[in-house]
């Protein structure tokens, strides 16, 4: 079974960047894409970026495109997202997630459609 652990989050002030971390153990075929998501107080979870298993498609919202970069290391066992010009709009819980293995391995989707695991999240606060 996947399981997801994300690490980065942090208190930053207006202007910073942050790199994010998903941690993703189990195996590869068990799991397709890996998504970002965030969720504000008070606002629904909405899509960051998503990466496909076989890392050929990475997609981002409109609202995100230029500021964030999704990306795999260390052996497809870390997804990170890094995030530049963060700003007090960024503040949010960021959780990743593992999409089901019955979709293809170029699949990947930034609404929570297709995601059967979920990591518990990691806190970003940007003020000054």
């Amino acid at each position: 079974q996947v399981q997801l652990v994300e690490s980065g989050g942090g208190l930053v002030q207006p202007g910073s960047s942050l790199r994010l971390s998903c941690a993703v153990s189990g195996i590869t075929w068990d799991y397709s894409a890996i998504g970002w998501f965030r969720q504000a107080p008070g606002k629904e979870r909405e899509g960051v970026a998503c990466i496909s298993n076989n890392s050929r498609v990475r997609k981002y919202p409109d609202s995100m495109k230029g500021r964030f970069n999704i990306f795999k290391a260390n052996g497809n066992k870390t997804v990170h997202l890094q995030i530049n010009g963060l700003g007090p709009g960024d503040t949010a819980l960021y959780t990743c997630a593992a999409g089901s293995a019955l979709r293809a391995s170029d699949w990947c989707g930034t609404s929570t459609d297709g995601y059967a695991c979920w990591g518990k999240g990691t806190q970003v606060t940007v003020a000054s």
